[in-house]
């Protein structure tokens, strides 16, 4: 292994520029790795996590690059194939991929604290190679066909269980969970999540690579585990790539299959109890989380595994790009080069990989709407964040197109023309398109008489008398209609509520927060609950109306 000699942190002058092009020299955070096997390839690391293959013949002028040889002097060090304007082409090559000194001042990176554009932060906790080394005999013992029964009957008996389970899973999915219980999920999903990272990092140091950091980070500030494994790129074959970029869904699986199991045999033990919920919930949570990091179209361990198998760097980035420019050709004209030609399905794939995720945040808003905004301020900050993020993301990408097709060769006026179709057809839409609208909030039943209960973001105005409100238990994943009612005479009077009417917890009876009452006429029978949620129907609304009541308007009451 060979590193390049740090730049001298001058101002570059033009005898320092003529100098490092007549005898060029490798940059200081480059780096050029032996194959770790006898078939494996050469590697040439930039930085932290940029690897690149090269053959034997370009890893010889790379380790020659001592900034001591000129090109004859190369030459006469490489012999054949190397001739000086091959030299000169690959030296030029090579100052294009910055893999060379260039001159300027070099500041030593920061490997503690990384950016990944666009919204990942990540905080390196732990240099995990002695560890996960330490135990390679161990991992020995598992990494054979034995182990993979083994894993495969855990995951698939844990899918079993849950379906003899199934009552007590509606039920644990549908209901509100005590606060110790819902600590314990947590914590337990903690674990399993630096689990999962540990997989990867295991196995790539099983097939002798390194892992070089593991640590925590804010994943479209959602907090997240991370093991780099970019020295996978190092290994020789691609299946153990793949492996590497699996381990982690195969350890949840496996995790998530072994409580599964664990909550069938507590059932059988005592019966109804909070634990076994907790552990239908964390089962559930975690087979999920899993087929979630197994689908392709964003950059989770699906992706990773499909880029590996086919060999394919920047294998999403390349897809989209080809769908960005399909777009363009259909929308705006021009002529384009394909990024992958080979590859018959790249513009599908780029196009899902663009819409995916929006598809995934718009899903957890689904999910999680009522108790965001249920929450009061804070949740419908968090809402607005996310709706501003993906509006960055729909600029940005109508901005990618544009460039494409400008690049392309495409009339102004045409894009000039388009651009109008595009918002005048989403002026109508927004303007036209009617959807119920809905204000959430929670209910409270004390010595028969029934309250509504608003947090202090909720919509009042859209609150009147006789306004229908259905009454629901909910849980953390489901909810169960349990009565009607309607909103009677009576002003609104600032108050508190238990935090259970907002938050699927059992014992939030007993933790007061801020709240809005509003009196409540029960149409039927009262429901058996004494505290759920509640949602008002608050009639129709544009669509353009129902996004700014929804999204925006709760983070500015």
């Amino acid at each position: 292994m060979r590193r390049g000699r740090a730049g001298s942190g001058a101002t570059l002058t033009p005898e320092r520029e003529s100098a490092l092009r007549e005898r060029p020299q490798l940059a200081p955070d480059v780096q050029v790795h032996e194959p770790i096997a006898d078939d494996a390839p050469w590697v040439v690391q930039r930085g932290s996590q940029q690897y690149i293959r090269v053959g034997a013949d370009m890893a010889r002028l790379l380790r020659a690059l001592d900034g001591e040889r000129d090109r004859p002097g190369l030459v006469d060090t490489l012999g054949a194939p190397w001739t000086e304007e091959a030299v000169e082409r690959a030296v030029e090559s090579l100052r294009k991929m910055r893999l060379l000194e260039d001159g300027q001042p070099h500041r030593s990176g920061n490997t503690w604290f990384k950016f990944v554009p666009p919204l990942t932060f990540q905080f390196t906790v732990v240099k995990p190679e002695r560890m996960l080394a330490a135990l390679v005999p161990l991992l020995r013992l598992v990494a054979n066909r034995g182990g993979a029964v083994l894993a495969a009957v855990l995951a698939l008996g844990g899918v079993l269980s849950l379906a003899f389970q199934a009552p007590q899973l509606r039920h644990a999915l549908g209901a509100p969970l005590p606060l110790g219980v819902l600590f314990g999920v947590a914590c337990a999903s903690v674990v399993a999540t630096a689990l999962h990272e540990m997989g990867h990092g295991a196995v790539l140091t099983h097939h002798g690579g390194r892992p070089s950091r593991m640590g925590v980070m804010l994943f479209y500030l959602t907090p997240a585990f991370f093991c780099d494994v970019s020295d996978g790129w190092r290994l020789p074959h691609r299946e153990q790539r793949v492996q590497v970029a699996l381990a982690g869904v195969v350890t949840q699986m496996v995790i998530a299959g072994s409580v599964a199991l664990g909550a069938s045999v507590v059932g059988a033990a005592s019966g109804e109890s909070g634990l076994r919920d907790g552990m239908l919930v964390f089962a559930v949570s975690t087979y999920v989380t899993g087929l979630l990091n197994l689908l392709p179209l964003v950059k989770l361990d699906g992706y990773i595994a499909l880029m590996t198998h086919l060999d394919i760097s920047h294998l999403r980035d390349r897809t989209m790009t080809d769908a960005r420019r399909f777009l363009a050709k259909v929308l705006f004209g021009g002529r384009y080069v394909r990024e992958l030609p080979a590859l018959r399905w790249s513009v599908p794939f780029g196009l899902a990989s663009m819409l995916f995720p929006v598809y995934l945040i718009a899903t957890a808003f689904t999910l999680w709407l009522d108790i965001l905004q249920g929450i009061g301020l804070i949740g419908a900050t968090l809402v607005l964040v996310g709706v501003a993020y993906l509006a960055y993301r729909l600029f940005n990408g109508a901005r990618l197109l544009v460039r494409e097709a400008r690049a392309a060769g495409a009339r102004m006026w045409r894009v000039c023309v388009v651009a109008l179709v595009v918002t005048a057809g989403a002026g109508a839409t927004l303007t036209t398109v009617t959807v119920p609208y809905t204000v959430t909030g929670g209910y409270v039943v004390e010595d028969g008489r029934a309250t509504l209960v608003l947090s202090d973001a909720a919509d009042l105005d859209a609150v009147t008398p006789g306004t229908q409100v259905t009454l629901y238990r909910r849980g953390m994943v489901t909810r169960t209609e349990t009565g009607t009612a309607t909103v009677g005479q009576g002003p609104a009077e600032k108050d508190v509520a238990p935090l259970s009417a907002f938050v699927p917890v059992r014992e939030g009876d007993s933790l007061p927060v801020p709240a809005v009452r509003l009196p409540l006429s029960v149409t039927a029978k009262a429901p058996d609950d004494s505290i759920g949620t509640a949602r008002v129907a608050a009639g129709d609304r544009s669509l353009g109306e129902w996004l700014y009541l929804s999204y925006i308007a709760p983070a500015a009451r």
